[in-house]
């Protein structure tokens, strides 16, 4: 099974180190395989599926937050690394050396955090030409701003290839994305990873982006909209670098489901800038809200089917191009 194959032999972006500075600070993702959730232990950063070695109850519940990883059912933990068990002398017929969490494979890209089951390729394989990027986009992130989290009704070839091309955005999002005027940019690509650099086409807003620039500590921007898509499930976009939406396609269980997520990384500002940066962020939010649930409300009308039955496409569309192709040799 596709999904299943591109889950456990690719590398997945899930999270920025400044998502999590401090110590039980947590964050959930949900995908075909259950829960996948990044634990600040005391400092490091881990990965695991969210169930305790015991029984199988879930530690955490909520999308993020921050608590102990402590099962709420027989009070086993996870803490400096280790399992720690409760009265561990009523399991003298049980090894308990073998209780431990069923841990992701870990690897950085710059201050980006990817996991992986059994990755056939090192992550520097895997992300090529777009690591660079993906490094200098990750050193000019100071924290998250928003998370949100819900299950499109539709497949997750759907979804994603929806936020591959910028064909639909006049029709689908006209006072939301569709304000930058995004001029048709130029796509480049890289081994399964894709770029889209635009510039802006209204040139009064393009105009007011660029004197933000006075609110930021940022040493590297793309000034203009930038989309980088990262094989196989996540997607990272930004206008003029000030903040970053990255964003999660996770196949379900259920072939007509994309379990979605979206978090707004923000760029650091400049000393005593922070309350008017704030106001811009909560801004940046509401749009890209109102974009995925836009984008969300077309994506359901697209039967699973359709994916392999209708196959023309339009020249602002080769990114799809180049994603089918990728799924097609991996």
């Amino acid at each position: 099974m596709l999904e299943n194959k591109l889950s456990r032999q690719y590398w997945h972006l899930v999270a920025h180190r400044r998502e999590l500075p401090a110590n039980n600070d947590y964050l959930k993702l949900k995908w075909a395989a259950g829960d996948v959730v990044v634990f600040n232990d005391g400092g490091d950063l881990v990965a695991f599926d969210n169930l305790c070695p015991h029984r199988g109850t879930r530690f955490f519940v909520d999308e993020s937050g921050n608590a102990p990883a402590h099962c709420p059912y027989h009070g086993w933990s996870y803490r400096g690394g280790k399992v720690h068990v409760p009265n561990p002398d009523r399991f003298k017929p049980c090894d308990l050396s073998s209780a431990r969490l069923n841990a992701f494979q870990m690897d950085w890209a710059g201050d980006f955090l990817f996991i992986g089951i059994e990755p056939k390729m090192s992550l520097p394989e895997q992300l090529g030409e777009v690591m660079p990027l993906l490094e200098d986009i990750s050193f000019n992130i100071a924290g998250r701003f928003d998370f949100s989290q819900y299950d499109y009704q539709c497949n997750w070839r759907i979804a994603l290839e929806n936020a591959l091309e910028p064909y639909h955005i006049d029709l689908i999002h006209p006072e939301s994305l569709g304000a930058l005027r995004l001029t048709d940019g130029a796509n480049t690509f890289h081994g399964l990873n894709s770029v889209w650099r635009a510039e802006l086409g209204d040139a009064r807003l393009d105009k007011r982006l660029k004197s933000m620039s006075r609110l930021f500590s940022v040493d590297f921007q793309y000034e203009g909209y930038l989309s980088l898509y990262v094989f196989p499930y996540a997607m990272l976009s930004s206008t003029y670098g000030f903040s970053y939406s990255l964003q999660n396609f996770f196949p379900a269980s259920a072939a007509n489901l994309t379990h979605f997520s979206s978090r707004l990384l923000t760029a650091p500002s400049l000393p005593g800038k922070q309350a008017l940066a704030d106001v811009f962020f909560q801004s940046t939010a509401a749009v890209n809200r109102q974009v995925f649930e836009e984008d969300h409300e077309i994506c359901r009308r697209v039967p699973s089917e359709a994916i392999d039955t209708h196959t023309i496409l339009a020249d602002n569309e080769e990114k799809i191009r180049h994603f089918r192709a990728s799924i097609a040799a991996s």
